[in-house]
C-alpha cells in the first residue's frame, strides 16, 4: 500500500475519479475532448494532488496539494452541474456523483483541517 491510499479523501476521489471516468465515457462524440476531458482532469487532479502531497516534507507543502484537490472538487461541481443541464447525464446520475464529490470534499477539507494542527 503506497502511504496516500491510507487517506480516507483519497480513497473517496479515487472512487469518484472512476466513476467519472466510466460516466463520461458515454458522452456525446462531440464533447469527448471537451466538457469530458475537463470532468476527467478535475476528478483526477482531486486524487492526484493528494497523493503527490503526501509524499512532500511538512505539511504546510502538503496542504498545498490539498488545496488544489479542493479547487479540482469545486471545479468538477460546475462541470457536473453544466453536463447535467445540457443533459449529458441524468438527474440520478447527476446525484450520485454530486454526492461522491461532496463527501470527498469534506474529507479532503478534514484532511486539510488536521494538517493544519499539526504544524
Amino acid at each position: 500500500m503506497m502511504p496516500f491510499e491510507r487517506f480516507e479523501a483519497w480513497q473517496l476521489c479515487h472512487k469518484l475519479v472512476l466513476e467519472v471516468y466510466r460516466t463520461t465515457k458515454h458522452f456525446p462524440a462531440a464533447e469527448r475532448f471537451e466538457l469530458a476531458k475537463q470532468a476527467r482532469r478535475a476528478a483526477f487532479s482531486s486524487a492526484v494532488n493528494i497523493a503527490e502531497g503526501s509524499a512532500k516534507h511538512g505539511n504546510r507543502e502538503f496542504r498545498r496539494f490539498l488545496d488544489i484537490s479542493l479547487g479540482s472538487l469545486s471545479e468538477l461541481a460546475y462541470i457536473l452541474i453544466m453536463a447535467r443541464d445540457l443533459e449529458y447525464i441524468t438527474q440520478k446520475t447527476y446525484v450520485k456523483l454530486n454526492q461522491l464529490r461532496d463527501h470527498a470534499g469534506k474529507a479532503t477539507w478534514g484532511l486539510y483541517r488536521s494538517m493544519g494542527r499539526r504544524d
